[in-house]
């Protein structure tokens, strides 16, 4: 009887912890394809929807879940895009009151819609937020140039998030 009960005691005291999301509550198995039109920008910032365009794409073809197609008609679902906001606001100083560090703050609204089945939605988020910070380099000259390289890397990080939120569930 002892015997049994230390079988049995790891057994029911363990936690049960596991992942709830995963691609197959989205997408079903029979979806390969996607199309990724370019996100509609909806703010003065130019070019920041090609970078997100693409870092989106991109993220998609890394990850090998899904192939990236280029029209609609080959397209089983579909994600769409609109940057409604985008915003850079100091956080940081140092001592001479110059800024450190920004916060970049990007909102889009994003719909997975179905190709195959009249472009139903199948995922939608009208408030999909995006922030994080970047550092500055006071020595340098070239603000717009920093500001640049950090919406890139942004619109990356930007894609990780969103292409996680999409296919595992999160």
């Amino acid at each position: 009887m002892k015997r049994l009960l230390l079988f049995l005691l790891p057994l029911l005291a363990s936690c049960g912890y596991g992942l709830v999301g995963s691609a197959n509550n989205l997408l079903a198995p029979t979806v390969h394809t996607i199309e990724v039109p370019a996100f509609v920008n909806r703010t003065t910032r130019v070019e920041l929807e090609q970078r997100v365009t693409q870092a989106v794409a991109a993220e998609f073809v890394s990850r090998g879940r899904l192939k990236l197609v280029n029209s609609a008609p080959a397209a089983d679902v579909i994600l769409r895009g609109s940057i409604d906001s985008f915003g850079i606001f100091p956080v940081a100083f140092n001592q001479q009151g110059r800024a450190t560090q920004y916060q970049i703050s990007i909102t889009a609204k994003i719909e997975l819609l179905d190709h195959r089945a009249d472009d139903k939605v199948l995922w939608k988020n009208d408030q999909y937020r995006f922030t994080e910070n970047y550092q500055v380099n006071t020595e340098s000259t070239d603000a717009f140039d920093q500001e640049t390289r950090a919406i890139n890397e942004i619109a990356v990080r930007f894609a990780e998030s969103l292409v996680t939120n999409l296919l595992e569930g999160f």
